[in-house]
């Protein structure tokens, strides 16, 4: 759920050069506005390939991409004098997305991974295609891609084709005050020119997987984030349950030597350091032998969810490097077909990572329902509930969090696994990456709904253990809850108090005040 920012572009540029652009750069570009500007290196870079392009260009023999039609229409020679029009009529043709308009930060992150490819000089454009994409990027324009129309292969050939219409002047975008308008009047007034496309440049406008890789880096970004708070919602409902924190030791930890699951416990240890609801329980006469598995296993699988995002961004790495397009320039000149468009490696992890979300979201629905079992809360009111049977408490919390669960499970369903043949079978095995890319960021979003309700349960709960104190660091989680929603009493309006727990979330503000006591977590 991540923050699309409306500030000004007064950032440090993003410099592209002809090396990989970091994912870091990604998520400026894409959400706090950060100008472009492209490196000399990367100008030298395409010029020269760019040569090699027109020398093609003007011999005789057919070269795909170059003087031919495409996909399943690359059998035919196109003159010369057709050229300009062949470049118009791919973009025209390929932009033919539907549904719902793709989120700004989306198109940002996809404008600005296509540029990065153009600037390493595999491509053959000319220097000013990479140039009106900077301009685009760095005046806040944002052509409108819409959500439905990508099979992931040749990449994500509609949402990028979108964008190459605006580039040429045509299409519908949003200026930096996310106003519509004509492509052209939009360029007109940031006084950008429209690019007049020539041989190879529409193909090397759309043949990527920007769209797939933009939403990866971002979904990893705020996934590493959630992980963090996953951490901290379990901690304050282990407290809350009266679970132990023996159970996240180091040496047992070290039994079973998984990266993540050792940060996980060790992130937990630390959060419930100095509680005194812990301290309270952790007695020779305590009759409780084990937690349950919600409570016990939080590291395992908070920690599993960590390795496989690890793994997610090794690949999100090795695409950042990559050069995708097809035909492609190779180091030595030479102008090749190849199949690396293929969105295959990048929508593998995209659905490993909605696999994770939606079991990291479901462990933490089972913490939640404990709290309000009378049966398993140790000594809480049923649901928490001030007058319970008059009032209702948190019942119907665990509903929405259930009901998300619910829609998770299904989120996590692979779109890899699927392929529909497309352009007349040429294109007869597709990736599918932009649907697991979407879906995604649904399940993201969903995560942080979940972690938030965990959180403002939990919350309660340690207000309704007093007078035992709960930890100075989940202490400062509730308290800050409680600068926006009221603590234990008579039911009130449940939602907007929801909302506010998830707007706190997703701002990152309740790992914040974990972290202002303990410190950054891992």
């Amino acid at each position: 759920m991540g923050i699309d920012s409306n500030r000004s572009v007064t950032l440090e540029p993003v410099v592209v050069g002809t090396g990989p652009v970091s994912p870091a750069d990604v998520v400026r570009v894409a959400r706090e506005g950060a100008a472009v500007r492209l490196a000399e290196e990367a100008l030298a870079a395409m010029g020269e390939s760019r040569e090699r392009i027109e020398a093609l260009a003007a011999d005789p023999r057919p070269v795909y991409g170059v003087s031919t039609g495409f996909g399943a229409l690359a059998v035919r020679h196109i003159p010369q004098e057709s050229r300009k029009q062949l470049q118009r009529s791919l973009i025209r043709s390929h932009a033919a997305g539907s549904g719902a308009e793709v989120e700004r930060e989306v198109v940002r992150a996809l404008m600005l991974l296509r540029l990065s490819t153009l600037a390493t000089g595999r491509t053959g454009v000319r220097p000013v295609v990479a140039e009106t994409y900077a301009a685009l990027l760095s005046a806040g324009i944002t052509p409108v891609v819409h959500e439905y129309g990508s099979l992931g292969c040749s990449g994500d050939l509609a949402p990028l084709a979108h964008v190459a219409l605006a580039v040429i002047g045509e299409g519908t975008v949003r200026d930096a005050s996310r106003t519509a308008m004509p492509a052209a009047q939009a360029l007109a007034a940031a006084g950008i020119a429209p690019v007049e496309l020539a041989e190879k440049e529409g193909l090397a406008l759309i043949n990527g997987t920007d769209g797939m890789l933009g939403m990866l880096l971002l979904a990893c970004h705020d996934l590493r984030a959630l992980l963090r708070l996953a951490d901290v919602t379990a901690a304050m409902s282990v407290e809350g349950l009266l679970g132990t924190d023996k159970v996240f030791a180091a040496d047992l930890q070290a039994l079973r030597p998984q990266p993540g699951q050792a940060v996980a416990a060790a992130n937990m240890t630390r959060l419930l350091a100095d509680s005194a609801i812990v301290a309270s329980h952790a007695t020779p006469d305590c009759t409780v032998v084990q937690d349950a598995y919600s409570l016990r296993c939080a590291p395992q699988v908070a920690g599993g969810a960590r390795d496989t995002l690890a793994h997610a961004e090794r690949v999100a790495g090795y695409e950042l490097a990559s050069a995708v397009d097809n035909p492609v320039v190779t180091l030595d000149g030479r102008v090749e077909s190849n199949g690396n468009f293929h969105g295959a490696p990048v929508a593998y992890v995209l659905d490993f990572l909605a696999i994770v979300v939606a079991d990291v979201a479901s462990i933490s629905e089972r913490r939640t329902d404990r709290f309000l079992d009378k049966a398993r809360n140790h000594g809480l009111p049923p649901f928490l509930a001030d007058d319970p049977g008059v009032d209702s408490g948190h019942m119907i919390a665990q509903y929405t969090q259930a009901a998300l669960v619910s829609e998770l499970k299904r989120l996590a369903a692979p779109a890899s696994v699927d392929s529909i043949p497309s352009s007349a079978m040429q294109e007869d095995h597709v990736s599918m990456g932009w649907s697991a890319a979407r879906k995604l960021r649904r399940a993201i979003d969903g995560l942080t709904r979940v972690l938030a309700i965990e959180a403002l349960t939990a919350a309660r709960a340690l207000d309704l253990r007093a007078p035992l104190t709960p930890s100075p660091a989940t202490a400062a989680v509730r308290d800050a809850l409680r600068t926006l929603v009221p603590g234990p009493g008579p039911d009130r309006h449940l939602a907007p108090e929801i909302e506010a727990a998830v707007n706190l979330a997703a701002s990152g503000a309740l790992l914040e005040a974990a972290e202002s006591v303990v410190g950054p977590l891992d």
